[in-house]
């Protein structure tokens, strides 16, 4: 067997190619998570915690002038060392919205897939052979 047909195999597996989709719909989902992290939930959070923009929470670590920066790119576009934790919160609420839409998700397919096999099937119905001895084991209890 050649590389490249060992290769194309490979690649046509189903498993490969449902990956795929699923990193590219998991880039267009995270997309609109961060989304609604930024334009959504942050501006609410904000309102509770007086205007804070979490973006913007930062901790200047070095900066020998003792300047005092408004925003996190000012701090980092005058090249000062930065400790950047309202970063860092938002990636965690992004992190926490997007595993628990996945979990959302998982449980309702779990539920589609438990509905599917929990559903019993029909008996059949009894063979022309098994309709006999039904008869004449009833005959039998019946003497």
């Amino acid at each position: 067997m050649s590389f490249f047909k060992e290769f194309r195999d490979f690649a046509m597996k189903g498993n490969v190619i449902d990956l795929a989709v699923g990193v590219i719909i998991g880039a267009a989902f995270s997309a609109i998570v961060t989304s609604l992290v930024e334009n959504i939930i942050m501006p609410i959070i904000g309102l509770f915690t007086k205007g804070t923009d979490f973006t913007n929470l930062f901790i200047t670590l070095n900066d020998p002038q003792g300047r005092e920066f408004k925003t996190l790119a000012e701090a980092k576009a005058a090249g000062v060392a930065v400790f950047g934790y309202g970063a860092f919160l938002q990636a965690v609420f992004q992190f926490l919205i997007i595993a628990f839409s996945i979990f959302l998700m998982v449980k309702a397919i779990n539920s589609l897939h438990r509905k599917k096999t929990e559903d019993p099937a029909a008996p059949a119905a009894p063979t022309a052979e098994e309709q006999l001895l039904i008869e004449i084991r009833d005959a039998i209890k019946a003497k």
